[in-house]
C-alpha cells in the first residue's frame, strides 16, 4: 500500500510540475534516457487527466497525513488516499501499472515530457 502512495505522490509532484509548466527535462537522470515507449496521445491524455486528479487528492490528504498523531491514524489516511487515487486512475480507463509505467517513462524521457506538457490544458 505505501509503495503505491509513494509512487502516486511522486506522480502528483510530477503532475503539479507539468501543470506549472516547469522544465521537467532538466530533472531527468544524468544517465542516457530509457528507450521511448510508443505511448499514444490517448494514453498520455488519460495519464494527464489522472495525474491532475491525483494531485488534487494528494493536496487533500497531505494535511491529514501530517496532522495524524499515531501510526494507526497515518495508515488509515494512507489507505483512504490510496483508494481514491486508484479509483481516479481506473476512472480514466487505465490500470495502476499503466499509470506507473508512464510516470516512470516521463522521469527518464524528456521528449515524452514535452509531449505531455503540450497536452496540459
Amino acid at each position: 500500500m505505501q509503495k503505491w502512495i509513494t509512487t502516486t505522490l511522486s506522480a502528483s509532484a510530477l503532475a503539479v510540475g507539468i501543470l506549472s509548466s516547469s522544465a521537467m527535462a532538466q530533472q531527468a537522470p544524468a544517465a542516457a534516457p530509457a528507450p521511448a515507449q510508443n505511448y499514444s496521445d490517448a494514453q498520455l491524455e488519460k495519464f494527464v487527466s489522472a495525474s491532475q486528479k491525483i494531485a488534487m487528492i494528494s493536496q487533500e490528504y497531505t494535511p491529514k497525513l501530517e496532522a495524524s498523531k499515531s501510526e494507526e491514524t497515518k495508515q488509515e489516511v494512507y489507505k483512504q488516499a490510496d483508494e481514491k487515487m486508484v479509483e481516479a486512475v481506473h476512472k480514466e480507463g487505465m490500470t495502476v501499472d499503466q499509470f506507473n509505467g508512464i510516470n516512470q517513462a516521463l522521469q527518464q524521457n524528456p521528449e515524452l515530457v514535452q509531449r505531455v506538457q503540450k497536452m496540459v490544458k
